[in-house]
């Protein structure tokens, strides 16, 4: 019972790796899949995304100014501010930029991070702008204009006349945008509040506007249009909608950004170039691909039998490992490969603790069972104190570090725990598979 329960648990460990490596290399699973005499669904060609440093780009590192802001409201501030510079980016069409915070406090930094860019005059000019929030009214042809507009857009053309005019209200003028619920059906809502002069503006506003929409627009990008339903006065008014709480949190970040004042002054600059990107990328692979088939021969030649099955849990454990990757969209650096190439050493650790202590085992008489439970058993309390302590590492440096530095202990963390999983769990049963068979009398093999 037990051993047919080893075979389809070992089964099914090969057809999860060779799921993922399908996953890995799309495109060599979906030539095989046109040989075959029955269609198959093809598998998304889903490229690993690379960081700046392994294809070229800019980093820009900028300095927020918090000083005019409550030490309650920075988390949200940075956020939102952080939302509406990634908006931003996106305008230039840059595949996966990585806009981030840093720092702790009133400390805060912005990490922007165009990989693949290579002139930043355009891309810091239209950053280093504050973010810019403002109310629009109507024009008075608005009927006439959202017709028109939708029989440009069915002939195809893209020239649309603006139905809006701007106003007095902006962004100013807004103390705070906060989450809120409908008192009858709980739907979430975004609260807004002005201040004294922004709140007279607003009354004038909706009392002129009644009956008629009234968008609000962020960096050019219209959020919503709420229909004016009365007169609004006391500064307080509130955005209806089907949002999820989700929606409504993004609108009252992307509010806040545009409300308070978040100066940010760039602090530094770097170009990378494609060529040295791909440079690195080259000799990062090369010296990945030698060490790990190092790491092969040695397990081979060492522990023979064991060392072939670790091998292959490893061959399994990269496998996935890189799915995992993929399928996360995780950023590929310099930094990150370190760490992933670190955790392989950290997967080989625990097989190596194991097999020392089967060997011993086996020295003293036991059979290859009861040597590879013992041996199992004996070594836990060092593989998880190793691996413990790797993960404690990478938690510590993903808190503190900058982005590079978590790059590195974000796939350190997760190479950890994944190498845990094909020691403990993937070799284990690997092994299992020859228990009481002929092989185990050969004690050269073990």
């Amino acid at each position: 019972m037990r051993k047919g329960r080893t075979f389809l648990t070992v089964g099914i460990i090969l057809i999860a790796g060779i799921a993922a490596g399908f996953f890995d290399m799309p495109q060599y699973a979906n030539s095989l899949a046109k040989k075959l005499p029955f269609s198959l669904p093809s598998i998304p060609d889903k490229s690993f995304q690379l960081g700046l440093d392994l294809q070229g780009g800019i980093h820009l590192v900028y300095e927020a100014d918090l000083s005019q802001i409550t030490s309650a409201d920075y988390d949200s501030a940075m956020q939102g501010l952080r939302d509406v510079i990634e908006r931003r980016v996106n305008l230039f069409g840059v595949k996966e930029p990585l806009v981030q915070t840093e720092g702790k406090r009133e400390k805060r930094r912005l990490i922007v991070e165009l990989a693949g860019m290579q002139d930043p005059s355009q891309a810091i000019a239209l950053i280093g702008q504050t973010p810019y929030l403002e109310f629009r009214e109507t024009k008075p042809d608005y009927s006439q204009i959202i017709e028109k507009n939708q029989e440009l857009f069915k002939e195809g053309k893209t020239d649309f006349t603006d139905p809006y005019a701007s106003t007095a209200l902006t962004g100013r003028y807004l103390k705070k945008a906060e989450l809120g619920f409908d008192s009858l059906s709980q739907e979430p809502l975004v609260l807004l509040q002005f201040d004294d002069e922004g709140a007279k503006i607003f009354e004038e506003l909706t009392q002129k506007n009644l009956g008629k929409p009234v968008a609000i627009f962020l960096d050019g990008q219209l959020l919503q249009a709420p229909t004016v339903q009365g007169v609004i006065a006391g500064g307080r008014a509130q955005i209806t909608g089907k949002f999820t709480i989700e929606e409504a949190k993004t609108i009252v970040r992307n509010l806040n950004a545009g409300a308070l004042p978040i100066p940010i002054t760039l602090i530094s600059q770097q170009s990378i170039g494609a060529t040295l990107g791909h440079d690195s990328l080259a000799k990062s692979l090369k010296a990945g691909i030698g060490g790990f088939i190092a790491v092969i021969v040695f397990m081979a030649l060492w522990y023979r039998l064991p060392g072939l099955l670790a091998s292959l849990a490893l061959v399994l454990y990269v496998v996935l490992l890189l799915a995992i990757f993929k399928f996360i969209s995780l950023t590929f650096t310099l930094a990150g490969i370190a760490g992933f190439i670190l955790s392989i050493g950290m997967a080989v650790d625990a097989n190596v603790l194991v097999f020392s202590r089967m060997r011993e085992e086996l020295k003293e008489g036991r059979s290859l069972s009861g040597a590879l439970a013992e041996g199992f058993k004996r070594a836990w309390p060092s593989i998880w104190d190793g691996n413990v302590t790797a993960m404690l590492v990478a938690l510590i440096l993903f808190w503190f570090g900058s982005s590079f530095v978590q790059g590195f202990a974000f796939t350190l963390l997760l190479g950890t725990i994944t190498s845990m999983f094909t020691a403990l769990f993937i070799t284990r049963n690997f092994l299992r598979v020859f228990e009481g068979t002929f092989l185990q009398k050969f004690k050269w093999l073990w």
